[in-house]
């Protein structure tokens, strides 16, 4: 995966770059998969209302939904269920019964990952007591909302080369490396541009540098999906630095409002494309045009929102660098803020310096006080003279009120 980070930081540029790639439904180079807390949130825009406060309420109680390993396996398989059902079987009908058998064996593998996911004894409430108890709490899922969540979670967004069959896979990979071997052969000869074209041609085919998906909405869920995995999984982000922000935004909350909009979105605009395939007189043509307009606006503002969680997840990952670099150097500093207790002449000099370090130490715009020294007689006691600093610290309040300001205003503008 390329690190998202260098897209920039600055609003505009942000947005632009989402932008761009929600319009080639392409994001730069291979991401990881989206882990299950992320799935399970933009699923749960595909919910009615009460099931996904339910989520919420689960989530907030830290109650979490079965794991199979990751949603996207189950996306892969719905995939291929779906392409050996649609096969054409006319006129075959050994091939027909060949294309059934293997339908019903993913069939047989969807049903036991549903079973994992809606059945699981250690993650939902079987006896009645505990049922009520979980009921009064509003956490409690019913049967058939679990069968929802799980059909929700079967179109998980995932780039396409995950979800082609193993033919497609294995031919593109094939033509990937042809492509690159194409370009190393015919470098320094006479044929090197035709080799670079044909080079070009064949990994355009291939497309297996970046991720691509169906479509625009399915990346920008994928693009809000990874933008709340780097922060969730980020230790800064669970710190005692973040306390404040983490009160001020709901990122999971957020997601499931992105994926909400952006599904509502994405079916007007089918409902559109099938009126506009028979509408015959100019005046629907007209009104078709007008909502399309008014949609793209839309569209605009769920860019703004997910370019805000972009932007909290380079904030979030700067941070998380800091942090790590100030406790590389926390061993070495304090390695040296230890002295041996010098002869008597020298005494009075390095007490002075003891107690000069009581004063506050500026850190980055924030004040903050060492602990008291040992005082002169201690000091000659043990035999050493400590100085105590304040914890390792930075300030990365740089555009969070913007952020959060931004994508706050945004939602409510979409809602």
């Amino acid at each position: 995966m390329s690190e998202p980070t260098e897209i920039g930081t600055s609003r505009e540029r942000v947005e632009e770059q989402v932008r761009r790639w929600c319009e080639r439904a392409r994001v730069a180079g291979r991401w990881p998969m989206l882990s299950d807390a992320s799935a399970v949130a933009i699923a749960a825009g595909r919910l009615d209302a009460p099931t996904r406060e339910i989520l919420a309420a689960r989530r907030r109680a830290g109650r979490s939904v079965p794991s199979i390993g990751g949603f996207a396996a189950a996306r892969a398989l719905a995939e291929e269920r779906a392409r050996w059902l649609v096969k054409d079987t006319k006129n075959k009908p050994g091939s027909a019964l060949v294309y059934r058998m293997r339908a019903a064996e993913l069939t047989k593998r969807l049903d036991h990952l549903r079973t994992i996911v809606v059945m699981s004894t250690d993650h939902y409430a079987h006896g009645v007591r505990a049922v009520r108890r979980e009921r009064r709490d509003g956490i409690h899922l019913d049967l058939y909302q679990r069968d929802a969540l799980f059909d929700a979670l079967l179109h998980t967004p995932v780039p396409r080369q995950h979800i082609g069959g193993f033919a497609t896979r294995t031919g593109l990979s094939v033509l990937d490396l042809a492509a690159d071997r194409v370009a190393e052969v015919s470098k320094n000869t006479r044929f090197e541009n035709v080799g670079d074209r044909a080079s070009a041609m064949m990994a355009e085919v291939a497309d297996q540098k970046d991720d691509v998906f169906a479509d625009r909405y399915e990346t920008l869920l994928f693009i809000a999906g990874t933008s709340y995995d780097r922060v969730n999984s980020s230790p800064a982000w669970r710190s005692e630095h973040f306390l404040v922000q983490r009160t001020q935004l709901d990122l999971a909350e957020e997601l499931t409002q992105v994926a909400v909009d952006t599904l509502s979105l994405h079916d007007i605009s089918i409902e559109l494309d099938d009126i506009a395939a028979v509408m015959l007189d100019d005046a629907t043509r007209v009104q078709v045009a007008t909502r399309r307009a008014a949609l793209e606006s839309v569209w605009t503002q769920l860019i703004d929102r997910v370019a805000a969680l972009v932007r909290v997840a380079d904030l979030v990952t700067r941070a998380e660098g800091d942090h790590s670099a100030m406790d590389v150097t926390a061993p070495s500093n304090r390695s040296h803020t230890a002295y041996r207790q010098p002869r008597a002449p020298h005494a009075r000099p390095v007490t002075s310096n003891a107690s000069r370090s009581v004063s506050p130490i500026s850190s980055n715009g924030r004040e903050s006080s060492t602990s008291i020294p040992p005082s002169a007689d201690d000091t000659r006691k043990s035999g050493a003279c400590r100085r105590c600093f304040p914890p390792c610290g930075h300030s990365s309040q740089n555009g969070w009120d913007t952020i959060v300001t931004t994508e706050t205003s945004k939602s409510n503008a979409t809602r």
